[in-house]
């Protein structure tokens, strides 16, 4: 009985790590891809130049960061 159950809640977890291990990637591609355009000059960013979009993108980045961590915890116990 309790192996039925420890088993279902790591094949939870698994999927869970998996789920947010493609997400973490696809939005890695597009921070990337982001960067990569605003580098090379193809968009101009300066627009954004505000300090209310520049305190939103840092916590947005703190925000993909420790989900990250999280990822990075649960594939590590796994």
């Amino acid at each position: 009985m309790v192996d039925e159950t420890m088993l279902r809640v790591t094949k939870r977890f698994s999927r869970f790590a998996v789920a947010l291990g493609g997400f973490l990637i696809f939005v890695g591609i597009i921070v990337i891809g982001v960067f990569l355009i605003g580098f090379l000059g193809v968009v101009d960013f300066s627009i954004i130049d505000s300090e209310t979009f520049y305190s939103l993108s840092l916590m947005l980045l703190l925000a993909i960061g420790l989900v990250d961590l999280l990822a990075g915890i649960i594939l590590w116990r796994r």
